[in-house]
């Protein structure tokens, strides 16, 4: 196993376990809100880790280069679904739920 190889497995590892924050993020979280949010930050993340990992071991500049627009195409997907949902749940009106002690 080379350095590279090595490097690639770490990315992709560090991928993976962002896209399971996100899920534990969706399951845990109290409202819409911040679901969309761990979802959107976390995965994006675990896409981009991913997609260097496997752009490293491709070792090719134009799987790199595929690589990188799956993973603008994704960032771009993921902010427009979450910015609709979350525009729909307010007009629907949902509020987000206070955390931490409330202040008068």
């Amino acid at each position: 196993m080379t350095i590279a190889d090595s490097i690639a497995l770490i990315l992709l590892l560090a991928g993976c376990a962002f896209y399971l924050a996100g899920t534990i993020g969706l399951l845990r979280f109290p409202d819409v809100y911040c679901r969309l949010h761990a979802l959107a930050k976390a995965d994006n993340t675990g896409l981009c880790l991913i997609c260097v990992g496997l752009a490293i071991l491709s070792a090719d500049w134009q799987v790199a280069a595929i690589l990188a627009l799956v993973w603008l195409v994704g960032l771009l997907a993921a902010t427009v679904s979450a910015h609709l949902i979350a525009r729909h749940a307010h007009s629907a009106g949902r509020v987000p739920a206070r955390s931490g002690p409330s202040r008068r």
